[in-house]
């Protein structure tokens, strides 16, 4: 009776919590949906660099990688899988992908199969086509300082490497083994890689310090990074620094491993020589070397706004430190981060009167974070933001404003900063010997759909499988008599439930359900020290839940008890069902529709794309046709209940019929041509299927998301029952001291 009514409670329990999770994910769903179209509509759904690929044959939806970003929007769950929303915020920390579970995520450059600004460089960074010449950091497409730090240190070792195996270019004596160029992370790492590894290091920048980009910074900037180590020195161990703690930081490791730099050094190009060593071109004259590592930013020189009065003193290309401008009247031209930062780091300044001048009509590829801070400064009242807007001059005093429908404004100024990002030094690059050439980039990494990826826990699950089988075989004789015959059998000591084989089996089958559970806590990650990766506690999961299965089934005695232990046991082929549907059968099904696989973003793109098939006259009477279709389709798609969406289906062919006699008629009044009217009659109902089939393909999803819901809670059944179980055997059964089944 106990355990009846555990199973009663937790059904209730689960069915009414999966009511509440549904109607919760579809509010979800329907704030993510807006806002993967505000980003497909604003650009910012794509990475210009880094980007995140996730592969749905392998996402269970657990939600580790959206809690890992450091990036605010980039990753969201949507029924029960991942989807990128905001690509463009995405910078590279790859943190997603590592605490990813089943290997699901990868990130990569994106779409770099024609872009020309991508340098062509081999795997070890070397330069195609001019050997010893390497990059490192920024300039590779990389903007992370992890990643600077890792290319840097790879560069340093296999420059190492090479003059210890005599494969680096010999030239006259005295000349430096490797000549770094850029003093960030990656140059820094760089330097200490080769002077661990016994190289004679050369190093230049044309700044007066180390730091890089990062000295570019604004005062007190956090800088994201990762625990990283450097050669020779260690490194850092937390996850984020401010720009003055990490500049002081390189700098005190140059200092104590006495590196060789020498600041206000410019690169002014590169000439190979016919022994293989480089004749560096520098502000400071030529410099010979066997290797070279160009270590430096993408930025280049910042970008010129080309008016008149762009001359004055007043004008500048970055903020350092914006307390110095408490009580200007300042201008912040540009719309990206770096200008937005700028202008709420002025903003809260005293006295400071702060304008924001953005050609664009809306901000592009911002951050969540700086937009939220810039819409709170601006309905504040603490800066104006003029879009749309560019300036035509510059004066001591003032500035003039020019708008999209040409107009001119003057505004009282002190001080312009622009920010409008940088001339990338691609035209130097490529006098150096760096090739931008998309045709000698190696082949970029395909990111393909893989499958679950169960392989090796399926094969050992399929092992213990045909283990059991072949025992159940060999003991069919016991197996298959009645329980009553059982206990006469000469086998009946050491298989039944309480003894020998049975009772090992039994506990093992417990063992294994409490190191399935633990992975629970492993992903949760309460703990202080973090043992082994995810990805093998994932395949530990799946092999002790199948083990704990076909343990117990032994431990039973392949027979049904009406005991508690009975329900456990159907409690843990729930549990294993539930865990197969989310691994596998949610991986595939949902995306066969109609015969043919169909991912929700094709039909969410090709509605976008039905948008420009609307043309000709009579806008006004197109857009109200829009508006019809949309308020069609949006009571079926969220309506809050299911009972609601499947009513919405059936009616839907008679809304659709009334929605279109109405515009037939509406058109005529308005003399719309009737065969422009057909043709948006056409349009729309091709418009109403395409929703529709969206609707019921992210319903079909849905359902099957509900799986971890259902998977949770039966294990927590599993749990209750199984403690009652082992307490009434203990009991009852006098288990180890020769007591009953």
């Amino acid at each position: 009776m106990l355990g009846i009514f555990a199973v009663v409670l937790c059904l209730v329990l689960l069915l009414t919590g999966l009511m509440t999770v549904r109607r919760r994910e579809r509010q979800h769903a329907l704030r993510t949906t807006h806002a993967i179209r505000e980003a497909r509509r604003k650009g910012t759904d794509r990475a210009l660099l880094q980007h995140p690929f996730i592969d749905r044959t392998r996402c269970m939806g657990c939600g580790l990688c959206v809690k890992a970003c450091p990036e605010e929007g980039v990753l969201e769950v949507v029924f029960g899988q991942a989807r990128v929303v905001h690509g463009a915020r995405c910078v590279g920390h790859a943190m997603c992908a590592d605490v990813c579970p089943t290997t699901a995520i990868s990130v990569a450059l994106a779409e770099i199969d024609q872009r020309r600004d991508i340098p062509a460089i081999e795997d070890d960074f070397q330069v195609v086509d001019t050997p010893g010449l390497f990059l490192a950091g920024e300039v590779t497409g990389m903007a992370l300082v992890r990643t600077a730090v890792s290319q840097g240190t790879a560069v340093g070792r296999e420059v190492s490497r090479r003059k210890q195996e005599g494969e680096l270019a010999t030239g006259p004596e005295g000349i430096p083994d490797l000549l770094v160029v850029g003093a960030g992370p990656a140059g820094l790492a760089c330097v200490l890689a080769g002077v661990e590894g016994g190289l004679d290091v050369a190093w230049i920048d044309q700044e007066h310090q180390i730091g890089g980009t990062v000295a570019k910074y604004p005062r007190r900037k956090f800088v994201m990074t990762r625990p990283v180590e450097f050669p020779l020195d260690g490194g850092l161990d937390r996850a984020e620094y401010t720009k003055e703690e990490l500049m002081e930081l390189w700098q005190s490791i140059a200092e104590r491993q006495q590196l060789p730099f020498q600041g206000g050094t410019a690169l002014e190009g590169l000439e190979a020589q016919s022994d293989g060593t480089f004749r560096v071109l520098t502000s400071r004259g030529p410099m010979p070397a066997r290797s070279v590592c160009l270590a430096m930013g993408r930025r280049g020189t910042p970008r010129r706004l080309g008016v008149p009065g762009e001359e004055l003193t007043k004008v500048v290309y970055s903020l350092l430190d914006a307390q110095s401008y408490a009580g200007r009247r300042v201008l912040v031209v540009g719309g990206g981060d770096s200008a937005v930062e700028a202008a709420l780091g002025l903003s809260s300044q005293p006295g400071t009167q702060v304008t924001l001048s953005y050609r664009r009509p809306e901000f592009f590829r911002l951050k969540a974070d700086n937009e939220r801070r810039l819409g709170e400064a601006i309905q504040e009242g603490r800066l104006a933001a003029w879009m749309g807007t560019q300036i035509l001059g510059v004066e001591p005093e003032r500035v003039f404003v020019g708008t999209g429908d040409g107009q001119t404004y003057e505004l009282p100024n002190d001080d312009v900063f622009v920010l409008a990002g940088g001339e990338p030094p691609f035209p130097l690059l490529e006098r150096c010997g760096v090739s931008f050439d998309p045709a000698k980039r190696a082949a970029g990494k395909v990111v393909a759909e893989r499958g679950s990826g169960l392989a090796q826990a399926l094969s050992g699950a399929t092992i213990a499988t045909l283990l059991i089988l072949l025992w159940a075989v060999w003991y069919r004789e016991y197996y298959v008599l009645s329980q009553a015959e059982r206990s006469a059998h000469e086998w009946y000591q050491s298989l039944r439930p309480a003894r020998n084989v049975g009772l090992a089996a039994g506990i093992v089958a417990t063992l294994a359900i409490l190191v399935n559970l633990a992975y629970l806590l492993r992903r949760a990650s309460i703990w202080p020290m973090q043992f082994g990766a995810l990805r093998l506690w994932m395949t530990t999961h799946v092999v002790t839940g199948i083990g704990a299965g076909l343990l117990a089934l032994l431990h039973c005695g392949f027979a049904w008890h009406g005991s508690p232990g009975t329900v456990a046991l159907v409690a843990l082929g729930v549990l294993i069902s539930t865990g197969a549907i989310g691994r596998y059968l949610y991986a595939f099904l949902p995306r066969t529709v109609t015969g043919r696989e169909m991912a929700l973003e094709e039909l969410q793109t090709s509605l976008v794309g039905l948008q420009g098939e609307w043309e000709g006259d009579h806008p006004q009477y197109r857009e109200w046709v829009q508006e019809q279709m949309q308020a069609l389709v949006t009571n079926v798609h969220w309506s809050r209940h299911l009972a609601g969406r499947l009513v919405g289906l059936v009616a839907s062919p008679f809304r659709l019929h009334a929605t279109l006699r109405n515009v037939r008629q509406v058109g005529r009044q308005q003399g719309v041509p009737n065969d422009r009217v057909e043709d948006l009659v056409t349009l729309a109902r091709r418009s109403h299927r395409l929703s529709l089939a969206t609707t019921w393909h992210e319903e079909l999803r849905a359902a099957m998301a509900s799986w971890r819901y259902i998977h949770r809670w039966v294990a927590v059944l599993l749990i209750l029952v199984l403690a009652i179980h082992i307490v009434t055997a203990l009991r009852y059964a006098r288990i180890g001291f020769g007591g009953g089944a």
